[in-house]
């Protein structure tokens, strides 16, 4: 079966997202289920799912059955359903880890809409369609499954509804993520962006979900939220404590990155034009109004520093003394946070002059308020407190405003900021997580039964560095941007 998809584009972008040609492509949807001793709810699963897509899915598509290392009778069932029903593949990996399979798996397909779920099924399948059409059309890059919405129907204990609500908090508290449901077994990501998302995500286990999603949302990419219909399985197997303490280790691994600008999400930003916001206005410079809306910011908190500041300085002495102290100490920070947050010039060079040009930025903001309160004292010889600080608080409004006017004409000019993004790229070109593909090689066995049920064939070693496709099928040629594709059943005619 051939499959032919849009061109790929170059790592450095995504194109802008398009309806998918579906006449062309033979498999629409690759569904995903990940398992790891599941020998009696497999098959029930497999055929279920099956069943459903055969009946409500449009378009062709192929159910693979990812299994993680099992020990008991699951890989000989996966193998049978693989020989049974033609729209089944069945792949086996030597380590665990949820995360592992869906990127092995989700690496090589070739289907242009990826999903996954959990074996037990534990989501009604009737928002499977609603999950993925967003996808099909063009709207977006991510959908997910939210127990956590309003219009969810939930049949689930008081221990994991605490549990889930109060992680999701977490995760709203400090990465400021924005989705209702980062751990509902329910997902689907467009193929163009899981080729330049997955390598960008470390963890392979539970939190996977979580980093991939944080991750695509600061980079503008946009996440569709379904309401769900969902039922616990009493049977799971979940480890509840070790999965959340491995979460948090997650959340401070992939907090940290974020803050430290180690990852290249603009691999990951939609061209300029495709979303209605970024589109050029007649007379306004470009990126002009989120730099102005992130300088607000970090003004806005560098003033409650600086009167802070202003307050407890002025306890011991004057108000000339106390007013150089304190804007001194914030306008070093406002600096730095400008540099990197509202102008976004990254890296260590060049920083102690932005610092210097900043401190001269700061003689300028500290002659305005000096002589603001030089006034005031000559007006109103032993002023109040309350009138220094509304003095204070319109001088340093004054001295904000012909600050940013200087941090964007003189110091963090369009040059600096497109050298600081130049310098950052080529210093992650070389990085293997950064600048290449990013996918460890990956051991891939795919069991299958030629004579009987036990019976599970053995593939060669692969070759370092490639993953080894499934089954004895066909496998294109290698190329070293994009991974290979799926396997396929060759003979069996596509739906």
């Amino acid at each position: 079966m051939t499959t032919t998809q849009p061109a790929h584009t170059p790592l450095g972008s995504l194109p802008p997202r398009e309806h998918l040609r579906l006449g062309q492509i033979d498999t629409v949807l690759d569904v995903v289920i990940p398992v790891y001793n599941e020998e009696s709810d497999l098959e029930p699963c497999v055929r279920r799912l099956h069943d459903h897509l055969s009946r409500t899915f449009p378009y062709g598509f192929r159910i693979t059955v990812a299994d993680n290392a099992s020990t008991d009778r699951t890989p000989e069932i996966s193998a049978s359903l693989d020989e049974t029903i033609d729209e089944v593949t069945a792949v086996r990996l030597e380590e665990k880890g949820r995360g592992r399979a869906l990127r092995t798996v989700w690496s090589l397909s070739d289907a242009p809409v990826l999903a996954y779920m959990d074996v037990d099924l534990s989501t009604d399948l009737n928002a499977l369609l609603p999950l993925v059409a967003p996808l099909i059309s063009g709207h977006s890059d991510l959908a997910i499954g939210s127990r956590l919405a309003r219009s969810s129907r939930v049949v689930r204990g008081p221990k994991r509804e605490f549990i889930s609500r109060s992680y999701n908090l977490i995760l709203r508290g400090s990465l400021a993520a924005r989705f209702s449901d980062a751990q509902c077994g329910f997902k689907a990501v467009r193929g163009d962006v899981a080729e330049r998302l997955l390598p960008m995500v470390e963890d392979s286990g539970w939190f996977f979900d979580t980093e991939m999603l944080v991750l695509a949302e600061r980079a503008g990419l946009r996440i569709h939220e379904v309401p769900v219909d969902w039922v616990d399985d009493p049977d799971s197997t979940v480890h509840i404590v070790r999965t959340a303490t491995e979460d948090l280790k997650g959340v401070l691994r992939v907090g940290r990155a974020l803050a430290t600008g180690a990852l290249p999400l603009d691999r990951l930003a939609r061209p300029f034009g495709d979303d209605p916001r970024d589109r050029e206005l007649a007379g306004v410079p470009r990126g002009l109004a989120r730099q102005v809306m992130g300088f607000c910011v970090v003004g806005a908190l560098s003033t409650l520093l600086y009167l802070g500041l202003y307050s407890l300085f002025r306890l011991g002495v004057g108000p000339q003394p106390a007013n150089a102290a304190a804007l001194l100490l914030s306008a070093v920070g406002n600096t730095a946070a400008n540099r990197r947050l509202t102008f976004g010039v990254r890296g260590r060079e060049r920083a102690v002059r932005h610092q210097a040009q900043g401190l001269v930025v700061f003689g300028i903001g500290l002659a305005l308020t000096s002589g603001s309160l030089a006034a005031l004292d000559a007006a109103a010889g032993d002023p109040a407190h309350g009138t220094e600080m509304a003095v204070l608080v319109a001088a340093n409004l004054a001295a904000t405003l012909l600050r940013f006017l200087l941090f964007r004409a003189w110091v963090f000019t369009d040059r600096e900021r497109e050298q600081g993004r130049e310098r950052q790229r080529e210093r992650k070109g070389g990085d293997g997580r950064d600048g290449g593909d990013g996918r460890e090689a990956v051991q891939v066995r795919h069991t299958a039964v030629p004579d009987r049920p036990a019976a599970v064939r053995e593939h060669p070693a692969p070759v370092p560095g490639r993953l080894t496709p499934v089954r004895n099928h066909p496998t294109p040629a290698p190329d070293v941007q994009h991974p290979t594709a799926a396997p396929h059943h060759p003979g069996r005619s596509p739906r």
